[in-house]
This record gives C-alpha cells, structure tokens and sequence, in this order.
C-alpha cells in the first residue's frame, strides 16, 4: 500500500486499482503471499484500508470513449481521398507530368496518414508509451510492395526487369493501384474499429468485478472487431478492383491489412514493442525474397533463389508477400489475445506494461 499509495487514493473503484497493479507486474502468484486468492481480491482491501477525503471525484470519460467527432472522421477519410487523386492522375498524365503528380500525391497521402495516426482513434492514447523503435519506414515498405513487389519479383523470376516501374498495370513491371487504394480507405473502417474496441472495453471494464471476467469478455469482442474489419477490406478490395479494373487479390490485401490494424492496435493502447519487432521482421523478409531471386543470377549462388522460385511457380508471386503477412499478422494477433484482454490495457489512468 505504501508504494502503490497514490494509485489507491486516486482510484474510484477496487477494478482500477486491479489494472494498476497488474501494469507493473503483479500477479495472482504475488497476491498469495499477501493470503489473497487473485490480485482483484488484494485490490479490494488496498482500495478499503486507504483512507479517502471526501467522496471520490467522478471517473472522468476520456476523449477516446466519446462519440467521433465530425472533423475526425472525416479525416479519415482523407487518405482514400487523396489517394484516389493520386492514381486518377497517375492514369492520365505521362512523362514528367506523371512523375510529378506521382511525387506531390504520395508526399499528400503520407501526410495525411500521420494526421489520421496521430489524432482520433488510431492514435495512442494519453499516458501511453511512445514506440521504442521507428516502423513507420517498414510500414511504408510494405505498402510499396503492395503496389509494385509482385511485378518486381515476376520480373526478376523470368530474367528482368528490363526497366523501371512505367506505373502502368501493363507494363514490365506491373503497379497494382487497388491494395494501395484499398489500404487508405480502410483508414475509415480501421478507425470506427479501433473506437467502437475502446468503447466496449471501457464499458465492460466499468462493470466487471474481476480480471478474469474482464479478459474473458473482452477476448470475443476484440476476435469480432477484428473480424468485422476484414469484412469491411474485403468488401473495399471488391469495389477498388472493380473500379480500377485490375484483379482482386483477396488474400494479399486482407493479410497486409489485417498486420497493419493488429500493429496499430497494440500501439494505441501502449504496447508498441512487439509491432515494430514483427513489422520491421516482414518487410525484411520481404527484401530477402526479392534479393534471393537477383543472388541467384551469381555464378554457384542458383541454390539462394530456389526457395522462392519455387513457390511462385507453384502459387504466384503473390504467394511470397501473403505467405509473410499471414504469418506476422497471426503472430500479432496471438500476442493482442494475450496482452489487450488485460485491464491494465484499457485503464484510463494507469499505463500499460
């Protein structure tokens, strides 16, 4: 009670008392040895034997669990705006021009991606860690792969590429708009998901008497935010891919974007770690890919690209950037069951560990 004093004063009720101690590492095994049988048990005697001036204050509601303002959501939908300026002009400009309208729509698009990350939903919430680690530059890898990583390795598979991306889905070296239109629309979905998660939680963290009551209800909405997201990328691929008039690839654009919600999850609610760790491991992975391929054109390294060429010509070259989203997005999805079921992870005054 003494180290943990100022938590106890200034909590309302025995739960908030609960997440604190479990964001700096206290466990049922901890509570034993002060004869309680879970922590929620010995939060409830610090929360009685500290004394109080007064009634408490009322729980404040932070700005997160409010309704979205209209300026926010909106947005959110600059990304998608901008985006589908940047590929509109992209198709009817050439030379120069096109390389221009290429460069000012990509700077516009990345700014207004930092907007949308850094106010609103998508953004960390105050008291939060900040990243220890910058993945911002492997994210951006990530969606360039997207757009031009499929007809680059190809390309390099069947002896090319012969020259430059022409930003043509014709080309030598395809650019596939849809997954990068796709991904900016989605900024819309990702953050009504990433509130309509912040509200449910703050509810049930508010109602439950317990930790593992709250981990156990907080487990099925956090699977079906999730799931409801996929659903809405999936229904936004449809209707780019048919606008465009390129070919949907599901699979590419729903593991991508699904790694991307997951790492902007975590690091909303104070877990920034394990995202960089397993964004920076996927684009690696994806830089290894196309290397192999180019390393095996050196006398006596055919072996390096064996890997890779073999999977593309058994399931495209699509298959090489699924097949490491898959996996890094059901990484980060096994760890947020773990670590954003916790109270500590939605208590509005205590910073997760």
């Amino acid at each position: 009670m003494h180290r943990h004093r100022e938590l106890c004063e200034r909590a309302v009720d025995p739960l908030e008392i609960a997440a604190g101690l479990e964001a700096h590492g206290v466990t049922d095994r901890t509570a034993a040895r002060f004869r309680h049988r879970d922590v929620f048990s010995l939060a409830e005697e610090m929360y009685a034997r500290v004394p109080r001036d007064g009634d408490p204050p009322p729980r404040p509601v932070p700005p997160a669990l409010s309704r979205p303002r209209p300026d926010l959501v909106l947005l959110t939908l600059l990304p998608g705006a901008l985006c589908a300026a940047t590929i509109t002009g992209l198709r009817l400009t050439q030379g120069r021009t096109r390389l221009l309208v290429v460069a000012v729509g990509v700077l516009a698009v990345l700014l207004a991606l930092r907007a949308t990350l850094r106010r609103g939903p998508l953004s960390p919430r105050g008291g939060t860690r900040t990243a220890p680690h910058r993945a911002g530059a492997w994210t951006c890898w990530l969606l360039a792969y997207a757009a031009l990583g499929d007809g680059l390795l190809h390309a390099a598979v069947t002896g090319g590429p012969d020259g430059p991306p022409t930003g043509t889905a014709d080309g030598a070296w395809p650019f596939a708009a849809t997954p990068l239109l796709t991904l900016a629309l989605a900024c819309a979905p990702a953050a009504w998901c990433a509130h309509l998660l912040a509200v449910r939680a703050g509810r049930r963290l508010d109602t439950s008497r317990g930790l593992e009551e709250f981990a156990a209800s907080v487990r099925p909405l956090l699977l079906g935010t999730f799931t409801l997201y996929l659903c809405a990328l999936a229904a936004l691929t449809a209707l780019c891919a048919a606008a465009l008039g390129e070919p949907a690839d599901y699979a590419a654009t729903l593991t991508l974007g699904a790694l991307l919600l997951l790492a902007r999850l975590l690091t909303v609610h104070g877990f920034p770690h394990a995202p960089a760790v397993v964004l920076t491991g996927a684009a690696t992975a994806e830089v290894l890919a196309v290397a192999t391929v180019f390393a095996g054109r050196l006398p006596g390294c055919g072996f390096l690209a064996v890997p890779v060429e073999t999977l593309v010509a058994a399931r495209g070259p699509a298959a090489v950037p699924v097949l490491i989203c898959a996996t890094a997005a059901l990484t980060l999805l096994l760890h947020a069951a773990r670590t954003l079921t916790r109270a500590s992870a939605h208590a509005r005054t205590a910073a997760p560990c």
